[in-house]
Order: structure tokens, then C-alpha cells, then sequence
């Protein structure tokens, strides 16, 4: 051992025992003597220890990369920006999982030296526990992000590195990772510590982004300019506008220390806007910052709110279809499951299908009239083609008409420079589905009416026709055969919309609704999950009359499966809304939403949520179906035993033969 390493230790000892007063400079000293106290007593380990670092075994590691792979695929990019950065200033990027187990790392050539004495390599073990005081272990245990300087190392074997690193949260507040870069620099470089928060925190932002990318997003910040930057925050949100998650960002400009304090409201509580209201203006605003003002104190923050992405992944067929290949399967037989009605309209559009006939979809809203007309396209000969879909109902009587037919540049003031193709001429060669045609203002009625019979359009501004091939697919939940009576739709554009006439049954009638639950169900636990859902609650939702049909059911099996604790979903699981709603519509026995929990130890949860009651409930029905053992209940639930021993504490559960868990 060096003599700086055996003054190393002497000094780490004499820290620990209180000898002598702790000399660690600067704002990270109280930080550092905690670790070096815990590495002493609480380890046991030897500051001058010479042994081998841990590596975890080649299989251990493609596990724990298999599980982080969605922050790693972000985070690898973030980290070949931050090593450019540093590039030639002797550091190494490295990305942790919250075990401390380095999964991922980009080395400069000048550190090679410095990473083999110390085990800087993927598979090693950087635990607190394992290897001291150090970055990223230490990182994992403060929670924050931090500088370990040379001799703050507790290992004397380590006393050359210098590291910056910083945590990684994902929705829930949840840790887990480390991003750290690490290099043999004398001097402790804050600026390196900022390099790796920003990066961090641009890696929390897109993996919250792509991981609901699916669910409306509300982006905002208080500055208009940093609408689409690091800075802002982001609000993951259902269709029904009810928060699905938080950034961290959005938690901060907000005043909020964590996602619970949010998730399950009403966007409406938030911001003096309905979720309606920020959609249309977002589509009003091309997508440009609009003002908003928060409820609690009038803060004035900028906000765009961004559409779910729709892929063919989001279309595929139920999991409950044999094994056939996903490009044999008809798009039209994966939306019909048994209910007689919507086979007959199946086996009509596939009549069709080869032929340019159009057709009107009739229905209630939610009914899924969108998603049979992707299902006629997609079984066509225009599969590969565009499908352009419009609501009439949803654009400005002002702005319709360019919508529709584009425009020229310059056709009229505020129009483009570079002009814009109308939705018809998106459509060109594909299907162009009309949803909410009975509300298309009069006026425009006739220029669709000769568009439809000359096939070619001319766009505002401009003078020469562009031939037109469409497939056209109209949809609305209007009676318009009254609507002409009263003289609010042009007849002559009724009957030539009017190939085929097809009316969507309400979800109420359908005779195959356990079928289509299970189906939805599949699509929602899009992440490679397994969730069932529990005999009782599929009554339930069975026995329903679904005023808001098939949209209705997809976004409460969205939001379940969001806010699930386990893969089995049971009427515990329900929102509280909707207990409320089942309770007054069921036949079913619904839990009331204050329905009371079976008291343990003599705790009481009268301070509880709703939710939380719900959730303390379910917690309860798992520890007593495993005997209290916690590995069990964790593993059960898919979460870590820290994570668990938080939530017992949060819902005020303890053992029945023993103190509060804390």
C-alpha cells in the first residue's frame, strides 16, 4: 500500500471515530462524512481493501440491461453527447442501474489506465456498499446529484477518480439509475456536474415523452420560449383529460414535491382551461404556445398539447387469435367479435373492399366509426396509401374550407408562404374519412358535392385543377335524413356520399362486449404485460350501459392499467368517478369508494384518499395471501421491497405482531 494510501485510511478512520473534526471542505463534507460512517459501521469495509471489484455475471447483466432498456436506448444517445463534450478531458460516461450495476459505458482512451484499477466496466458493482463512498453509489443513496473529489473516496484504491453524477427518476418518482462521468481531473469540476444534470434531465424528458406518447401531453413552461427544451414541463394526460403523470419538470414549475399529488385529477384543477379547450386551441395555434393560467395562484405559463401517436402496432390483432401471420390477418377481422351485427357490416365491407363505393358509417359517439374505416382501408388495395382522416365538427367554420382544399401562397392574408395541400389532396391515391359530416357548414356542402363528381379540386388561390382519386368514407352520429328536412344538409351530397350506409351498434347492444373488453385490454397492456382482469369487475363492466361506448371503456382500461399495482385487475382498481358511476348504474356490488379497510394493529386510514383506501385494500389482499412475506408481495407486484416498505408506511399498514413499517 502507497504511503497516500495508508494516510488515506488513517485520515478515513479518525473522520469516522470522531477523533478529529471532519477537515472535507465545501458543501459536500456532511454528505461524504455520512457515507464514509455508513461504509465503516454499517459495511464494514476496509478503506485500504485490495480486493477484486464485483462483476456481475455475463447473464446478470443482460437481464438488468433487458430491464432498463427503455432509459438505456435514450440514455446511450444522451451519453455520446455528454462524452463528445468532455471528449479529451480523461473522462468516462457512465450509465448505472439503482443497484449500482454499470450497464452501459463510454470511455476516453486517455482513462483506460484509471478504469482498469478500479473496475470501471460494465457489469461492476458501484454500490455504496460494495465501493464506498463513490459517485455513483453514493448518488443512489443521497438521491441528488453530487461531486465525489479524489480523497472523498472512502477506497483508497479510488482516491484518483473525481466524478460527477447525477439520479434518474422515471414518472412515479421512482430511482433508477445513475448517470456519471468519471476521470483522473485534479480539480472537482462543477461544471461537469451541470453537463451531467442536463443530461439527465433531457433523458427523464424523452423517456416520459415516448413512453406516452400514446396519451395526450401538455408541454408548458412559464416562458414561451422554452416550450420544447429540457426546461419544460410535461403532463401525460387520457383522453378523458384526467393526469396520467408528471415530469419532474412539470412537478417543480407546479410546486409540487410528487406525482401522487397530481395523478388522477382532472387537468381542469390544474389550469383554468377544460381539455377540450387546450386540444382545439393547441389546433387553433398550429401547435404554437398558448397561454394558460394555473388555479392556485394565477401563474401564467405557455402550453401546447400534443396528440397521441398512432402506429400499426396500436391496430394489431387480439392476442386471443391463432397464430397466423400478422400481414394475413384482415384488418376488417380484427375488430369483429362475434356480435352479428357488426359481422354483417364486416362481410359488406369486404364486398367492397375492391371497389371505389362509398360508404357512410352511423353511430353514436365512441362507437368506433374511425376505427372501422381504418379497417375497410387498411383491407383494401389502398392499404398502402394515405388515410386522411377530418372532423367537421372540430375545425373553425373559417378555416374548414383550406383545411379541405389547401391553399396557394398568398391566396389570402396570414396564408403561408409556401402555400398548403389540403386534406383531399393528402388523401390522393388513399381514403379520405369524413367523421361528423352532417355538421359541415352549408356553404361548403356544394364545393365537396362538385369536388366528388368532378374528382379533381382547385385550392383557394389558385386556378388549375388537380386530378383527384379518393376512396371516401363518411361518418356521422347525426340523424341526416332530418337534417335535409330542415334544410342544414344538401340532399343531392347525401345521396352521393351514400354508397353503402352502415350503423355502428352503442356498446350497450353489442352481444360481444366480454370479447372486445378482453381485446382493448390486450391493446392497453401494450408493454409486454400480462393483465386479467377479475371475474367481478368484468361483470361489472359487462352489466354497463356505456353512454360513452367503445372510447368510453378504452380509456377506463387505459387508466387502470396506468395506475395498476399488480397484472390482476379487480374492482378495486376502478377510479373513483367511475365507482361512483357503477354504484348508481350496476346491478353488480360496487365497493364503495369510502368503503371501509379492515383495520390492523388498531391503525386507522380515515386520512386516506379514496384512491389511496383502495390501494391500502389491495396492498392488504397481498400480504395476507402471502403470510406477510415481503420478497413475496414485491415481486408479486413488480416492484422493488424499498418501494413496498414506502407504500406500507404512506397507507399506515403494519404487521399485525409487529411496529408500523418505517
Amino acid at each position: 500500500m502507497s504511503k497516500f494510501a495508508v494516510e488515506h485510511v488513517k485520515r478515513v478512520r479518525s473522520v469516522v471515530q470522531g477523533r478529529i473534526g471532519t477537515d472535507l471542505s465545501g458543501n459536500s463534507g456532511s454528505r461524504i462524512t455520512r457515507s464514509w460512517i455508513r461504509c465503516l459501521n454499517e459495511y464494514q469495509l476496509d478503506p485500504g481493501t485490495c480486493a477484486e471489484p464485483e462483476v456481475v455475471a455475463h447473464v446478470e447483466l443482460l437481464e438488468r440491461q433487458e430491464r432498463l432498456a427503455g432509459v438505456q436506448s435514450v440514455a446511450r444517445i444522451e451519453m455520446e453527447n455528454l462524452y463528445q463534450q468532455l471528449a479529451g478531458s480523461g473522462y468516462a460516461i457512465m450509465l448505472t442501474d439503482r443497484d449500482g450495476v454499470l450497464l452501459n459505458y463510454f470511455g476516453d482512451p486517455a482513462f483506460t489506465h484509471a478504469a482498469s484499477k478500479t473496475g470501471l466496466t460494465q457489469g461492476a458493482i458501484w454500490s455504496e456498499r460494495v465501493q464506498g463512498t463513490n459517485g455513483m453509489g453514493t448518488c443512489l443513496i443521497e438521491r441528488r446529484p453530487l461531486t465525489v473529489h479524489q480523497d472523498e473516496h472512502y477506497l483508497s484504491r479510488n482516491i484518483g477518480l473525481s466524478c460527477a453524477a447525477a439520479p434518474i427518476f422515471d414518472h412515479e418518482g421512482e430511482l433508477v439509475g445513475v448517470l456519471d462521468a468519471s476521470g483522473e481531473s485534479h480539480r472537482a469540476q462543477q461544471h461537469t456536474l451541470a453537463l451531467v444534470c442536463m443530461s439527465v434531465q433531457m433523458i427523464e424528458n424523452r423517456v416520459f415523452l415516448n413512453h406516452f406518447r400514446h396519451d395526450y401531453i401538455l408541454r408548458f413552461h412559464n416562458r414561451p420560449e422554452f416550450v420544447g427544451t429540457l426546461n419544460e414541463g410535461a403532463i401525460a394526460m387520457s383522453v378523458t383529460g384526467t393526469v396520467l403523470a408528471a415530469s419532474r419538470g412539470a412537478l417543480l414549475q407546479l410546486g409540487f414535491t410528487s406525482p401522487a399529488e397530481i395523478v388522477g385529477r382532472d387537468i381542469g384543477e390544474l389550469f383554468n382551461v377544460t381539455f377540450a379547450g387546450l386540444v382545439d386551441s393547441s389546433v387553433r395555434g398550429a401547435y404554437h404556445p398558448v397561454p394558460i393560467f394555473e388555479v392556485r395562484n394565477s401563474a401564467r405559463f405557455f402550453a401546447v398539447m400534443v396528440q397521441p401517436v398512432t402506429t400499426p402496432s396500436m391496430r394489431r390483432a387480439p392476442r386471443a387469435l391463432p397464430a397466423t401471420p400478422p400481414q394475413t390477418i384482415n384488418a376488417l377481422d380484427s375488430i369483429e367479435f362475434g356480435d352479428p351485427v357488426m359481422a354483417a357490416h364486416v362481410a359488406t365491407a369486404k364486398r367492397i373492399a375492391e371497389r371505389n363505393v362509398a360508404a357512410v358509417l352511423l353511430g353514436e359517439t365512441g362507437t368506433g366509426k374511425e376505427v372501422f374505416a381504418r379497417a375497410m382501408h387498411l383491407s383494401g388495395p389502398r392499404a398502402d396509401r394515405p388515410f386522411v382522416a377530418i372532423n367537421c365538427a372540430s375545425i373553425p367554420e373559417s378555416l374548414i374550407e383550406s383545411e379541405l382544399f389547401g391553399y396557394r401562397a398568398g391566396a389570402f392574408t396570414g396564408a403561408g408562404k409556401d402555400g398548403q395541400r389540403g386534406k383531399l389532396l393528402q388523401a390522393n391515391g388513399g381514403t379520405l374519412f369524413l367523421d361528423e359530416i352532417g355538421d359541415m357548414p352549408f356553404a361548403l356542402q356544394a364545393r365537396l358535392l362538385r369536388v366528388l363528381e368532378e374528382r379533381e379540386v382547385v385550392p383557394l388561390g389558385a386556378e388549375t385543377p388537380v386530378k383527384l382519386d379518393i376512396r371516401l368514407v363518411s361518418a356521422t352520429h347525426c340523424n341526416l335524413a332530418k337534417k335535409i328536412e330542415t334544410g342544414e344538409f344538401r340532399e343531392d351530397l347525401y345521396y352521393r356520399l351514400q354508397g353503402v350506409t352502415m350503423c355502428m351498434p352503442p356498446l350497450r347492444e353489442r352481444a360481444d362486449r366480454r370479447a372486445l373488453i378482453a381485446h382493448i385490454l390486450a391493446q392497453e397492456s401494450d408493454d409486454g404485460s400480462h393483465v386479467e382482469l377479475e371475474e367481478p369487475l368484468l361483470d361489472a363492466l359487462d352489466r354497463q350501459r356505456w353512454p360513452g361506448n367503445v372510447r368510453q371503456l378504452r380509456h377506463l382500461l387505459r387508466t387502470m392499467v396506468a395506475l395498476r399495482e399488480s397484472n390482476r385487475l379487480g374492482l378495486r382498481d376502478l377510479p373513483p368517478e367511475y365507482r361512483h358511476e357503477l354504484r348508481q348504474d350496476s346491478a353488480v356490488p360496487i365497493v364503495p369508494v369510502s368503503a371501509p379497510v379492515p383495520e390492523i394493529a388498531g391503525l386507522s386510514d380515515t386520512t386516506l384518499t379514496p384512491l389511496e383506501s383502495a390501494e391500502r385494500e389491495v396492498l392488504l389482499q397481498e400480504l395476507r395471501r402471502h403470510q406477510w412475506n415481503m420478497s413475496c408481495v414485491a415481486r408479486e407486484l413488480n416492484i422493488s421491497r424499498n418501494t413496498l416498505y414506502r407504500k406500507l408506511q404512506r397507507l399506515n399498514i403494519q404487521h399485525p405482531d409487529k411496529s408500523p413499517f418505517h
